[in-house]
């Protein structure tokens, strides 16, 4: 799952251990070698069904991590995109990744902002935001506050987009590491302070439609050209598209 330059055992376990903001510090210089960064063919598949529903002048990254999102609205947003973290070392991460844009006219201009995704600092300010990963970092209890954050960011008729796996079937294997792994996490959280948020199982799709469309949006299910195929024959994942009215 990781490759020789990702983060060791022991580097992992001191980040699992240490509270969200700590333990992604810890881990930004070598996140992009982990399997938690989001594979390219998502971003470029997501990037794909966008194109079709813009033109977008501006955008913002929710939770940018090492900036790999932000080549999604580099090549869809004409003038300005933003990334938005809370992670001091993601974002050094995503700035040096991200390399500096050529001059206005060219390309949009790339800036970064240490925010919270519970209280973003941004009214009517863009076009399409984006996400990718970050929703099991919140509890339940704590999306509305992102999805209105969000909502209060975008400009009437903005679009906020992400993918979202199908569930996998409960006899498979992957259903059962995930069952696992929060599992796993939420005895982490009884027994140790700071609690370090991060459950695969809590983004089912009916609660994430209920809480924009509580926030504001309209919501739709794009297919992806391309997504991997499930036993039955299903798409694997697809593009949450939540418009703000």
């Amino acid at each position: 799952m990781f490759t020789p330059e990702g983060p060791t055992l022991r580097e992992l376990t001191v980040q699992a251990l240490s509270s969200v903001e700590r333990g992604y510090d810890l881990l930004a210089p070598k996140f992009d070698h982990t399997p938690f960064r989001t594979p390219d063919r998502i971003l470029d598949a997501t990037a794909e069904a966008l194109r079709g529903l813009g033109p977008f002048a501006s955008g913002l990254d929710v939770c940018c991590g090492t900036g790999a999102g932000m080549g999604v609205l580099r090549s869809l947003c004409r003038e300005r995109i933003v990334g938005a973290d809370f992670s001091t070392g993601m974002l050094a991460a995503a700035r040096r990744t991200v390399a500096t844009p050529p001059p206005p006219g060219t390309e949009p201009t790339v800036a970064y902002v240490r925010a919270d995704a519970r209280a973003l600092p941004f009214a009517s300010a863009f076009d399409l935001a984006v996400t990718f990963g970050a929703l099991g970092h919140f509890l339940p209890a704590e999306r509305a506050a992102v999805f209105a954050g969000v909502h209060r960011a975008l400009r009437p008729g903005g679009i906020f987009a992400f993918p979202i796996a199908a569930p996998p079937s409960p006899g498979s294997v992957l259903y059962w590491t995930l069952l696992g792994f929060d599992a796993v996490m939420r005895v982490r959280n009884v027994l140790w302070r700071p609690p370090f948020v991060m459950y695969y199982r809590t983004c089912a799709l009916r609660e994430i439609r209920a809480g924009l469309r509580a926030a504001g949006f309209t919501v739709a299910l794009e297919p992806v050209r391309g997504a991997a195929r499930r036993p039955d024959g299903s798409p694997g994942w697809a593009l949450v598209v939540a418009r703000r009215s």
